[in-house]
């Protein structure tokens, strides 16, 4: 699973066609340049910014995963923003 993502999140995501063309579009904008030079050759966010995000918005040591709720928030948040 990519990591900071739970299963859940992404089944929530997977369940919003509506979404995909978002969620896609935030992968590539969040991953780092040159994403498809390195394994695992998908446009991931950088580590260190996911733990960081992760930090703030859950506190802890970032270990907590993204809530499903909370990742279809965003993406409808920025569908309504384009």
């Amino acid at each position: 699973m990519v990591e900071g993502l739970s299963r859940e999140a992404v089944v929530a995501v997977v369940r919003r066609p509506d979404l995909w063309s978002t969620a896609a579009q935030a992968a590539v904008g969040l991953a780092p340049r040159g994403w498809w030079r390195r394994a695992p050759f998908l446009p991931l966010p950088d580590r260190d910014w996911m733990h960081f995000r992760l930090v703030t918005a859950y506190g802890g040591d970032g270990s907590t995963p993204m809530r499903a709720a909370d990742l279809v928030t965003w993406l409808e948040w920025r569908k309504r923003q384009s």
